[in-house]
């Protein structure tokens, strides 16, 4: 074997590897840029020695595979790529191609439409006779995988358009940068995956075999091509947009542009922007606006010739790791964490990135004292990009996770199927103890005001709570005598633990810590059984046969449930005068201003926080939704309101101010 072929060989392994691990594992292991260098350089390698290309070379193929755990889809046309770009010469010589391909004359300017590259997961829609038939992701262009259900989940995709012909659409999956934040809190919470960055957990999120769980995650989606149409012709990429937008699609935000020039003075100012929108993107999307235009230039072998992505440049910066100690959560989950010597990206300093468990960290090879560079993953999330081998000290060692608790020194386990290691003394480790307790008290759970982290860390090192039903049991004057407190504080503690007695069987079912249980779950089933012990009586088939809940939460429940501690602790709770039955929604509260009307939250209001407004109008027959699509019906709009606004007012949406909310609420 000979150099060039030795080499050819090295890059079609490394991209395939690559590849397995964004599209399949959701878990990318090198920049686009990075990435993109390397497909360059087999794809130049196999230019010149043909013979050595490999069948399974990735540069006539498109990213992506089809999974054998659902069902295939061949795709009506090839859902292609497009070429990526990472300075502006890229795009003065992509604009002089189109003009020359196309032979236009050398004074026309091309008519461009920008549009932002959200980074998600692209799925294609199918319509007939005005009805969302079929879904599936884009898998390896020809073939995706069928997820029609899981896609059903969105709210953003219309069941019913007013179009009755075939139509196929393009769009992409993603979750919002804060609801980003709160799923991986809520994960983390519950026991479950802690996600790298918004795309990753969106790709993971659809690709869920168990559609109660799909529910559970804040996918939204936008729409952003026309891939087939048995019915009007249109004449730019523009109208065919506008065509979609009408029949209530949430298609991304286009800029229609009359030259290259428009577009690249518009790429910094959308730099810029990117860092206070709501969702993430990674680029820019430039597209010949004319289809007409598009037909004569035509597409490569993967990719359009009348399109290309401009990309952005992520935020990188270098640092030391100067430690990598491990955390035990509220499920003993024990995860490895590292420390740096702290350095600033896109605008706060980063001391601390989880590396989410041993896998990772031996993947990355990453060892205390190494530099390393890191980023912000999907503008969010700390996370270190990749070790720099050349300035790594000799005497450095690899890092192993330890192979007992260091709470309770219980030997750690690994449970099949799962990359984290657990401690399993559920009942009488510290650490998980804790994180409980700080759950229990937390907003979403009994919403304990005055009871934070640490005030229940010194709690619990004073030997003053063990368990939630130690709480109930404080009183003013053990409190007033601790450093920071006194009197007036005592009180108002203990009024706050008083009025959390109160909170509902959903709060309790949610406080208690049951893993896989969210807040939504937790209301479904307190709906459905109405008290604490019908619920704990219930089997595992009445629980998962309900709908949103499903098989493997009715396993964590009668499992949590069959334990004679958690039983006692639940008795301690209601002896100490906690609610442990559920009010059912009051018909006679409800109102028509609210009945079946969407409601969407933004920006601050005065007199309500969100969730409090959320409660109100959930009482009153209405329902909450975290993005605006020609389906919302209000938008609730606070100080300082954002693109929510301006998307509602974009689509026609009414927009009502706190006062006219009120009115509502007093008719």
């Amino acid at each position: 074997m000979d150099l060039f072929e030795k080499r050819i060989v090295e890059l079609t392994d490394e991209l395939n590897r690559y590849e397995k691990k964004y599209y399949e594992d959701n878990a990318p292991e090198v920049s686009d840029a990075e990435y993109d260098a390397l497909l360059k350089e087999l794809e130049n390698l196999e230019k010149q020695f043909p013979e050595y290309r490999r069948s399974d070379s990735p540069v006539k193929r498109v990213g992506g595979s089809v999974s054998r755990k659902f069902q295939k889809v061949e795709h009506r046309r090839p859902v292609i790529s497009l070429d990526n770009s990472y300075d502006k010469d890229d795009l003065i010589a992509f604009d002089q191609r189109v003009a020359k391909q196309a032979g236009l004359p050398e004074s026309t300017e091309t008519e461009y439409v920008l549009e932002p590259k959200i980074d998600g997961l692209s799925v294609v829609l199918q319509y007939k006779d005005g009805r969302f038939i079929r879904g599936a992701t884009r898998g390896d262009g020809f073939v995706g995988e069928e997820i029609t259900d899981n896609l059903r989940t969105i709210k953003d995709i219309p069941e019913t358009i007013e179009f009755r012909g075939e139509l196929d659409v393009r769009g992409e999956v993603y979750i919002g940068k804060r609801d980003f934040i709160e799923l991986n809190h809520r994960q983390e919470i519950e026991g479950g995956q802690i996600f790298a960055n918004p795309r990753n957990a969106a790709a993971g999120s659809l690709r869920q075999l168990d559609i109660s769980l799909v529910k559970e995650r804040p996918l939204s989606i936008f729409i952003f091509n026309m891939e087939y149409i048995d019915g009007p012709e249109f004449a730019t990429h523009s109208e065919s947009l506008q065509f979609l937008r009408e029949q209530g699609f949430r298609c991304a935000d286009s800029i229609k542009c009359r030259s290259m020039e428009e577009i690249m003075a518009l790429c910094d100012v959308k730099d810029e922007e990117r860092k206070t929108m709501d969702y993430d993107i990674d680029g820019l999307v430039v597209k010949v606006d004319n289809l007409k235009l598009r037909e004569i230039l035509g597409v490569k072998e993967k990719s359009p010739r009348w399109a290309i992505a401009y990309k952005f440049k992520a935020e990188e910066q270098e640092t030391e790791v100067l430690d990598i100690g491990v955390q035990v959560g509220r499920t003993g989950a024990v995860t490895p964490r590292a420390r740096f010597i702290p350095v600033v990206v896109a605008g706060s300093t980063i001391t601390f990135a989880t590396l989410h468990n041993q896998d990772y960290v031996r993947e990355k090879d990453i060892r205390v004292g190494d530099t390393v560079i890191v980023h912000k993953a999907g503008e969010v999330i700390p996370e270190v990009v990749r070790v720099i081998p050349e300035k790594r000290k000799p005497d450095s060692v690899e890092f192993h996770m330890p192979t007992h608790c260091p709470s309770c020194e219980t030997q750690l386990v690994r449970i099949a199927g799962e990359a984290v290691l657990r401690c399993p003394n559920h009942e009488g480790c510290p650490a998980q103890n804790i994180r409980g307790l700080i759950h229990f008290v937390s907003k979403g759970a009994m919403n304990i005001d005055g009871l934070g982290e640490s005030l229940v860390e010194k709690f619990s090192e004073l030997g003053m709570i063990s368990y939630p039903s130690d709480i109930y049991q404080l009183g003013e004057e053990e409190i007033a005598v601790l450093e920071g407190m006194g009197e007036k504080s005592a009180k108002a503690l203990v009024r706050a633990v008083a009025e959390s007695k109160e909170r509902g069987l959903d709060r309790v079912i949610f406080a208690l810590g049951i893993p896989l249980v969210g807040s939504k779950a937790a209301k479904i089933l307190a709906d459905r059984f109405g008290s604490i012990d019908a619920l704990m009586s219930a089997e595992h088939e009445e629980i998962s046969s309900i709908y949103g809940i499903g098989d493997k939460i009715a396993e964590k429940l009668t499992g949590f449930f069959a334990s004679k501690m958690n039983r006692r602790e639940i008795e301690r709770l209601r002896d100490a005068g906690v609610k442990m039955s559920y009010d059912r929604q009051d018909d006679s509260e409800i109102n028509e201003h609210f009945r079946d009307k969407t409601f969407v939250l933004t920006g601050t209001l005065e007199k309500y926080t969100r969730d409090a407004a959320g409660e109100i109008i959930e009482k009153r027959g209405g329902r909450t939704s975290s993005s605006v699509s020609k389906k919302t019906d209000y938008v609730l709009a606070g100080k300082e309101a954002g693109s929510k606004l301006k998307k509602a007012e974009s689509l026609g949406v009414k927009v009502i101010s706190e006062a006219e909310f009120e009115e509502m609420l007093n008719v």
